[in-house]
């Protein structure tokens, strides 16, 4: 008996269902976290609306969104949040290339790696706030001091998850290669780049908010734009709802450029897509 094959809607039919379950779930959860979200706000509005030396503290969601409402009026926010994303987005460019780079190449030789771990765990425990005045000494008030307080939030993390991903590959596969007639060279762009890929991207998610903090805390020093220079004045004048208000708009940064990081690991890593 011929074997029975089957229609392309039959076959269609498990897809559209495991796809109609994961939407279903994402959903699922984006509800919940509405419901948590509107929870909280109600229970913040309440309290201080009941308690003015709360309302003074904490602000309120309503002033809150009332001081968005304002920025957004008055284009503050844009040029804010232009400015911030811009010295966020170049510092985490450059951190996580040098970073990834340095990371990757010390792969090639486990002495050298040896030598410069004690130094590279020595800068990663340098508060990053304590490098801000020598920075300003040395690029200035202006844009190149953001954007390298922001590169060296990032660096360090970057080059250790690269490193991390270089040294994990499995050293089966290194040795089939190597019994296979590849070069070092070969081994490193063929087999440990990509499989570095994972954690790479696992460090781009996570230095997107490093980023984002370099660039906050050199707008905090010397800045006179920027979410850092709004958040400061705001709250150098004790005017808490605007602080709130800022950091808004600073979260909602981080999770756009996380998103957007997201967005090319699915691109580059389609593999990845049903884990």
């Amino acid at each position: 008996m011929a074997p029975t094959t089957k229609s392309p809607v039959e076959t269609a039919r498990p897809f559209a269902a495991r796809r109609w379950k994961r939407l279903r779930a994402a959903l699922t959860i984006l509800a919940t976290q509405l419901a948590i979200l509107a929870a909280f706000l109600s229970l913040w509005e309440h309290a201080t609306s009941a308690n003015s030396v709360f309302a003074f503290m904490f602000g309120s969601p309503s002033a809150i969104a009332g001081f968005l409402g304002q920025m957004v009026r008055d284009g503050s926010v844009f040029r804010d949040t232009y400015v911030t994303g811009l010295e966020t987005l170049l510092g985490f460019f450059v951190g996580n290339l040098f970073g990834t780079l340095i990371g990757l190449s010390l792969w090639y030789s486990r002495f050298v790696s040896r030598v410069v771990e004690p130094f590279i765990i020595a800068l990663g425990s340098i508060p990053i706030i304590a490098l801000a005045p020598i920075i300003i000494i040395w690029f200035g008030t202006g844009l190149v001091s953001k954007i390298a307080m922001s590169t060296l939030s990032v660096v360090i993390v970057a080059l250790v998850t690269s490193y991390k991903g270089a040294v994990g590959v499995d050293p089966d596969q290194i040795n089939l290669m190597r019994t296979l007639g590849a070069s070092k060279f070969q081994i490193f762009r063929k087999l440990v780049v990509p499989a570095s890929l994972a954690d790479i991207f696992a460090g781009l998610k996570l230095t997107v908010g490093f980023a984002l903090i370099g660039a906050i805390v050199g707008e905090f020093m010397s800045s006179s734009e920027g979410l850092g220079h709004a958040i400061f004045k705001a709250g150098s004048l004790y005017v808490i709802p605007k602080v709130f208000a800022a950091l808004v708009v600073t979260i909602a940064l981080a999770l756009l450029l996380t998103f957007i990081v997201g967005k090319v690991e699915r691109l580059l890593m389609p593999w990845r897509r049903q884990i």
